[in-house]
């Protein structure tokens, strides 16, 4: 996205909402495997440090595989997944639009592109190209191999400029971080997340987090903000991990639509409920389900919820991260007050419909 189309910013507040922020990160993880002593970015050195000579070769080889896309409200990026002509991007790229233009890093040409399918909760969507010729698949990692530490790239188009790169590290796994609702899209809360330093900036969202084999392990969506005044938190951005990212692109190629989130979800309507302070005091359900998981275990619209599981609550954009770590399926205690009265529930969770 450019300046004309509004960057994905994360309140840092909520980004790193009961994180604790490691020290000392030491070089010696830059590679692992058999595969380090052969790599060409790397030399021999200290037992515990890898030197990088350059990230040339695996810039050479990523690049070709992240195009630019343009929208009718602004510029994204998206990363091929076949050669039939399918790119994965971020549905908040997509927008509500069903036709696009992509441009390839070697190719100034614009070629047509139309929308297979979206899924707002994952914020991914798959457009797929209407000339595939020239097009370069890239390669996906297994996401749940990524370590904080690693070395990691991201390539995109931020600001419309091309075949941008920025270098970082892996900062975190497994957070689960809420976009703010737009015009275009009604947000979404991530699970899983990959956070990392590499600077996350507008027009980057849809392109390649790599690491330095030149695999993608995740699609940057957004960085954190200042809840003080709204700008940039530099080095704090994230990414939709690369095991997601091809379960629901798959499906998406396949059949146009999700059939399987693999997400949890309680089935009912939530906001969040301010004290006597002005401050977020719970999860207020505002409607449930007929028949879903919260109208079967006698939630009922009026309820607060405090927490879910382990998890407190104190905020709808919390319920719904507590829920992004949980499973369908799976029974929790969630405590309500209902009233003046605290109570504790039962509740077994459904699951997030599809598209």
């Amino acid at each position: 996205m450019t300046s004309t189309r509004r960057a994905w910013w994360l309140p840092i507040a909520t980004a790193l909402s009961g994180a604790v922020l490691g020290t000392g990160i030491t070089a010696g993880t830059l590679a692992q495997g058999p595969a380090a002593a052969s790599s060409p970015l790397a030399s021999a050195g200290p037992a515990a440090s890898i030197t990088i000579k350059s990230y040339a070769p695996v810039v050479r080889q990523v690049v070709p595989s992240v195009v630019l896309i343009r929208t009718p409200g602004g510029l994204g990026s998206g990363v091929i997944l076949d050669d039939k002509g399918n790119i994965v991007t971020n549905a908040h790229v997509t927008g509500n639009a069903a036709g696009f233009q992509i441009q390839l890093a070697d190719d100034p040409a614009p070629r047509s592109a139309r929308l297979v399918g979206s899924y707002g909760p994952d914020d991914l969507a798959v457009i797929r190209a209407e000339n595939p010729e020239g097009l370069i698949p890239a390669r996906f990692a297994d996401s749940d191999t990524v370590k904080v530490g690693d070395v990691v790239l991201a390539v995109g188009n931020p600001l419309g400029l091309t075949s941008s790169v920025t270098e970082g590290i892996v900062s975190a796994t497994g957070r689960a971080v809420t976009e703010p609702a737009t015009q275009e899209s009604p947000g979404a809360t991530l699970p899983g997340a990959i956070q990392t330093s590499a600077p996350i900036n507008p027009g980057n969202s849809g392109g390649a987090l790599v690491n330095l084999s030149g695999q993608v392990i995740g699609i940057p969506t957004l960085s954190a903000a200042s809840p003080v005044n709204g700008t940039p938190a530099p080095g704090i951005g994230f990414a939709i991990p690369s095991n997601v990212v091809r379960d629901i692109a798959g499906q998406i190629v396949a059949s146009g639509h999700v059939t399987d989130s693999r997400r949890a979800a309680l089935g009912a309507q939530i906001a969040t409920i301010d004290g006597t302070a002005g401050y977020p005091s719970g999860a207020g359900i505002v409607a449930v389900t007929p028949g879903g998981p919260a109208d079967r275990a006698g939630l009922r619209a009026g309820d607060v919820i405090r927490s879910a599981g382990p998890r407190p609550t104190p905020s709808a954009e919390a319920l719904s991260q507590a829920l992004a770590a949980m499973r369908p399926g799976q029974t929790i205690t969630v405590a309500i007050i209902r009233g003046q009265q605290p109570l504790t529930v039962p509740v077994t969770l459904g699951q997030l419909p599809g598209s």
